[in-house]
């Protein structure tokens, strides 16, 4: 099974809105396979708990444009790392040091990528 459409665009839309607010290194996962209730994982990671709720609230916004509320949403109070669940696709929001400890790409290293439709800036 993988992730449809429907979700790979709602993605593409939350990686948007999230890179317009300064998000930096996303990446969507594929989570269909493991996850019978969940489509997508996207990460996004903030330099400060002020981008990283500006983020959250920027992709809640996107998706509530596009008709899709929010089932849940969790850590916006520390806005350390935010989770705002969608249905199909959840979006974390880390600060830099619980996308580090965390390390959600190793747990889910395994699934298959999703392409945000964001380009990364080029290094240095």
């Amino acid at each position: 099974m993988t992730a449809n459409e429907r979700t790979r665009e709602l993605v593409r839309i939350a990686a948007k809105a999230a890179d317009d607010k300064g998000a930096e290194d996303l990446v969507a996962f594929d989570v269909s396979d493991p996850l019978p209730l969940v489509d997508a994982f996207l990460l996004a990671t903030g330099n400060s708990e002020r981008n990283v709720a500006a983020i959250a609230d920027a992709v809640e916004e996107a998706m509530l444009e596009e008709g899709v509320k929010r089932l849940r949403r969790e850590g916006k109070s520390e806005a350390r790392w935010i989770l705002i669940d969608f249905g199909d696709l959840v979006v974390h929001v880390f600060h830099e040091q619980e996308r580090v400890f965390y390390g959600l790409e190793r747990l889910w290293k395994d699934t298959p990528l999703i392409e945000t439709g964001v380009v990364a800036d080029a290094p240095g």
